[in-house]
């Protein structure tokens, strides 16, 4: 016999994360978690998928209220390999399962679909992971195809200051969306473990690409940016007005590319049709 929803949703176990992309994914496999770290910096740099007012904000995602973790008495805490040296911590509330993403030399998109299927495991939801999988991969090939023609190479960036810029490559999850939509990365330098690279602004000049930039903008940045000499000589040599994305985890996971690929065919479709 088939459970209903909200018997579905009781057996699940009750989780804890400190890790925003797995937030992220238990949240679109519908079993949110019970507790996560900086709530309200993951709505800034996530977006989307929202967490409902249920959950609890654990503190620092480097420092988290234990005490209030094992007042919550979760049945697992989920981490990745950042918050690994919390491990001997968290072990003593409940047992600590760790998640990786972004590992040098692998493909991208199949992590993405393995950490979905762990997660799920966890939750009891195998046939949830199935259909967001599914579902995301489909919604990106229909993206694809609303894509207009002859889009310049892109130049994904995101500001750390009003001088230094994340520029994404190779192994993050931005160019593994921008292969399956059939776009160019303009990047041609090296990236790190989890796909991008930190450079000044003159490191993007002579670059013949469009301009991407995703929020959130560091405080001031945006107004130091109107008196850049430099960003305005970027932004001339732009094939075309820079885009710019509201916030999309670059470190999530399926939800997060979904949401970038969303994100992205909006702002070349609107900007192919000015």
């Amino acid at each position: 016999m088939l459970l209903s929803a909200p018997l579905a949703m009781a057996a699940s176990p009750r989780i804890a994360t400190l890790d925003w992309t797995l937030a992220e994914t238990l949240q679109a496999l519908g079993t949110p978690p019970a507790a996560v770290a900086q709530i309200e910096a993951y709505h800034d740099w996530v977006g989307k998928p929202r967490l409902p007012d249920s959950v609890i904000d654990l503190g620092l995602r480097t420092q988290p209220n234990l005490e209030l973790l094992a007042d919550l008495d979760p049945d697992r805490i989920l981490i990745s390999p950042m918050f690994a040296n919390l491990t001997p911590r968290l072990s003593r509330i409940a047992p600590v399962e760790n998640f990786s993403l972004y590992s040098p030399g692998k493909n991208t998109w199949k992590e993405m679909r393995q950490l979905t299927r762990g997660v799920a495991a966890v939750v009891n939801r195998p046939g949830a992971a199935e259909q967001l999988i599914d579902t995301t991969e489909a919604r990106i090939r229909e993206l694809r195809q609303q894509l207009p023609d002859n889009i310049p190479p892109l130049l994904v960036v995101q500001f750390m200051d009003a001088r230094h810029v994340r520029v994404f490559g190779d192994n993050g999850l931005y160019q593994a969306v921008m292969k399956r939509l059939g776009l160019e990365n303009a990047w041609p330098g090296d990236t790190n473990a989890w796909g991008f690279s930190l450079v000044g602004l003159e490191a993007l000049a002579n670059l013949d690409a469009r301009l991407v930039v995703v929020k959130p903008y560091p405080a001031g940045v945006r107004a130091a940016l109107e008196q850049s000499g430099l960003w305005q000589g970027l932004k001339q040599q732009s094939q075309g007005e820079p885009l710019v994305l509201p916030p999309v985890w670059s470190f999530g996971a399926l939800p997060s590319a979904q949401r970038f690929a969303e994100q992205l065919t909006t702002a070349l479709e609107t900007a192919d049709a000015r």
